[in-house]
């Protein structure tokens, strides 16, 4: 998709805005090569890392609402014919990834599209399930707006670490390489989520 390889080039807050939309639907947009970059030059002053982090957030936002709805409004079968077509498989679908999605939701319950941002794999299908069980709506963008801020958060602190120790032209490479150290810290911040959101269940079953 040449097209994003031009957004990709041209990094600004509306850039940034669209390409974590398409991110959050089904178009595979690597968000560690748009966050991190522009909070890059974001510590060279030619972004605001805030803004950028709020443009990314608000874009997943935008794109995970667009998932909801459609999962809502058309079902589980159209969304898994779709998964199955030509046009899925162009935007690295299937049925599979969509049923682990699923099954991270149904495990985890409503939290799980807060977790489930920060999950890779599972970050931008996540939404679907959520429309699929009709889980509230401003609930539903709370909690995408919470997971969708952390991992952004850390993409840009990512992106302005890299800045005083990596030229641009290693940037790509760079955080492609420290992106398995990203992946277990998303883990591990899940792994405490879920604790905390497993103990706050069971002491407020004890006070039922």
């Amino acid at each position: 998709m040449n097209w994003i390889s031009t957004l990709l080039g041209n990094l600004n807050y509306g850039t940034i805005l669209l390409l974590m939309l398409l991110e959050s639907t089904v178009i595979p947009v690597p968000s560690e090569l748009v966050v991190a970059p522009a909070a890059y030059h974001s510590a060279s002053g030619e972004l605001n890392i805030f803004l950028v982090v709020l443009s990314a957030t608000i874009g997943a936002d935008l794109g995970a609402s667009i998932n909801y709805f459609v999962a809502l409004y058309v079902g589980r079968p159209v969304i898994y014919k779709f998964a199955n077509s030509k046009w899925g498989k162009l935007c690295l679908l299937n049925q599979e990834k969509v049923e682990k999605s699923e099954r991270y939701f149904d495990n985890h319950g409503v939290a799980a599209t807060l977790t489930g941002r920060l999950v890779p794999g599972i970050r931008h299908l996540i939404s679907i399930p959520a429309g699929l069980a009709r889980m509230t709506y401003w609930k539903f963008l709370l909690y995408t707006t919470i997971g969708a801020g952390v991992w952004h958060a850390i993409l840009a602190g990512l992106g302005w670490y890299l800045h005083a120790i990596v030229p641009e032209n290693e940037l790509e490479d760079t955080i492609k390489q420290y992106n398995h150290y990203i992946i277990i810290a998303i883990l591990g911040i899940v792994a405490l989520a879920v604790i905390y959101i497993v103990i706050k269940k069971y002491y407020q079953g004890k006070k039922q």
